[in-house]
């Protein structure tokens, strides 16, 4: 467990008329980056990161990193941090990105956290912590994984928890071994520790949602642009860097799909197809998992009756900014 020190569960500001706390979350290609943009304007913001591969260094075309010619000068932190080599590590993002937050409001100005990735976000805004590792028992997980692949480990966690089974593709080796992994070192369900109601910060939520046929087609969309715009390019240079041993980078969406199209084992079009299959069933695991959150205040970007422009998104986010400040 972390100390106490490490933890660190003192209160962020975030008060009316004081430095504010914003997160911006919603599945792939909802459309948070438009919305960051203008929020950041308004409230004289900065940006934190809370999409997990858009940590790592490289990794630009397929995680639809924003270019730093169109952030229109605006702060972002926790772009580009970690070496694809690296395995990802909630616990350190924590820390990491807590401290940033402190150091926007200690400049007197809004912190924005904006991404996809719920875990990471709850681990900075709620009371969450993070069991440690135990190196010999995580060993003997990854030597089980080689001799007999992830499905006996899959069943093993279903048995145990059925809860986080759901949560996660059954082919998700590193997930499924580390919820072994903590459920063998607490003793309880890895999904006990999971995020709590009770907040970390005080802070505003935001979720965008789309129609869901809307959002399909965005996904595609952006899939062919993705191939379009050179990801096999990036992805060719990063496999000289490592990227096929890569824990964590190998397999994330686009890129593992892309190394196998180098690699001669899928088709362009397979790979296309395969990874549009994969976001979204990402997608849906993404909205499934804000959903449990009942704090979050959701805005739908397009519904049945059309599509809401960026200025119309932001004033209603700034109207829930101000309800929220002005709820005791």
């Amino acid at each position: 467990m972390w100390s106490d020190s490490e933890m660190d569960n003192s209160r962020s500001p975030g008060v009316a008329g004081g430095p504010k706390l914003v997160v911006v979350a919603g599945p792939t290609a909802v459309g948070k980056s438009d919305l960051s943009l203008g929020l950041a304007r308004a409230l004289d913001a900065e940006i934190v990161n809370a999409d997990s591969m858009q940590l790592y260094k490289g990794m630009d075309i397929g995680t639809a990193k924003l270019p730093e010619s169109e952030r229109e000068g605006i702060e972002h932190h926790l772009l580009d941090i970690w070496s694809i080599a690296d395995e990802a590590n909630v616990s350190e993002y924590q820390r990491l990105a807590r401290a940033q937050i402190k150091a926007i409001h200690a400049r007197d100005k809004s912190a924005l956290l904006v991404g996809g990735s719920g875990l990471y976000i709850n681990a900075v805004i709620d009371n969450l912590d993070f069991p440690g590792t135990d190196p010999e028992l995580r060993e003997q997980l990854y030597a089980e994984l080689e001799s007999v692949g992830p499905e006996p480990l899959y069943d093993r966690l279903k048995e145990r928890d059925p809860k986080a089974a759901e949560s996660m593709e059954p082919n998700n080796a590193r997930r499924i071994i580390r919820a072994l992994e903590v459920i063998q070192i607490t003793g309880q369900p890895y999904t006990a520790k999971l995020p709590r109601a009770d907040r970390h910060f005080d802070c505003t939520v935001i979720g965008l949602r789309r129609d869901r046929g809307d959002l399909d087609g965005r996904i595609e969309r952006r899939i062919d642009q993705m191939w379009r715009d050179g990801l096999l390019d990036e992805i060719a240079e990063l496999r000289e860097q490592g990227l096929d041993a890569a824990p964590t980078a190998s397999k994330a969406l686009g890129y593992a799909q892309g190394a196998a199209q180098l690699r001669g084992e899928l088709a362009e079009e397979a790979a296309k197809i395969e990874t549009a299959t994969a976001t979204r069933r990402f997608a849906r695991r993404q909205l499934s998992w804000f959903n449990r959150d009942p704090k979050m205040t959701w805005l739908d970007v397009s519904d049945e009756s059309g599509e809401r422009t960026v200025g119309e998104l932001l004033e209603l986010a700034l109207g829930v900014v101000d309800q929220r400040e002005q709820t005791p």
